[in-house]
């Protein structure tokens, strides 16, 4: 039975993921067009096998030790993670900075990687760049999933949730073979914010020795307030710019 806790931390996941993956997916894109497909494979391939390695190290290990000594801990760190997504989503919303646009990285990356190397053989520019987008944006979806989902059980329904995530972005780009400009990243950006700063107040305030009221569903009015605040922020940037 789902209770507040599994809808968070498999909707957390599924959404972080999508935004991660999709960014991951346009440089490995640039990659396989201008140095290769075997060398975007190869650099895909060494990245994931990274990240597996440290969900299967560190997450059976971190389930493992008591819920009350990870509960304010994990949720400082998913607060200021959660903070930070929360921010970017609402200054782009507000338009001070500008909106993430992934054809115009896939056209600086692709002019970047398109002289040099080697399409005939696997080149270790191109294994590089896609190692390092894999890794880097994978890494923050294997914190979100450990973080959400370690010390309550939940850590193979947020696996599952990225995973389904993964399918879903792998499956569009490889029909599309284009950069998925039409993702609204920043939408997203802002939902999982809004999720896991959510979660990581409930946490430190579990941490704390908090009672919510509601208990569980604590998560549903603390969420709330974050949306509503971030909505509003929003329309107070946008009203001092104009």
């Amino acid at each position: 039975m789902f209770n507040a806790h599994a809808i968070t931390a498999i909707s957390a996941a599924f959404l972080a993921s999508t935004v991660e993956v999709t960014e991951a997916y346009t440089i490995v894109l640039a990659v396989g067009l201008t140095r290769g497909w075997r060398s975007a494979a190869a650099g895909t391939a060494a990245g994931l096998a990274i990240l597996a390695f440290i969900v299967v190290a560190f997450g059976p290990m971190l389930s493992r030790l008591p819920l009350t000594a990870l509960q304010f801990p994990i949720g400082v760190l998913l607060l200021l993670f959660g903070m930070g997504w929360l921010r970017k989503a609402i200054l782009r919303s507000a338009g001070i900075i500008p909106l993430h646009d992934e054809s115009a990285i896939f056209e600086q990356e692709f002019a970047e990687l398109k002289d040099g190397g080697n399409r005939e053989r696997i080149d270790s520019g191109g294994v590089l760049a896609a190692f390092q987008s894999v890794l880097l944006e994978g890494l923050e979806v294997v914190f979100i999933v450990i973080a959400v989902g370690v010390g309550r059980g939940l850590l193979i329904p947020a696996a599952v949730g990225a995973a389904l995530a993964c399918i879903l972005v792998l499956a569009i780009g490889a029909v599309v073979h284009k950069p998925l400009s039409q993702v609204p990243e920043n939408t997203l950006k802002f939902a999982v914010g809004v999720m896991l700063t959510s979660f990581g107040v409930y946490w430190i305030g579990e941490g704390l020795g908090v009672v919510w009221p509601g208990s569980d569903f604590a998560l549903a009015y603390i969420a709330g307030a974050f949306l509503v605040s971030g909505l509003g922020s929003v329309a107070l940037l946008r009203r001092s710019a104009a």
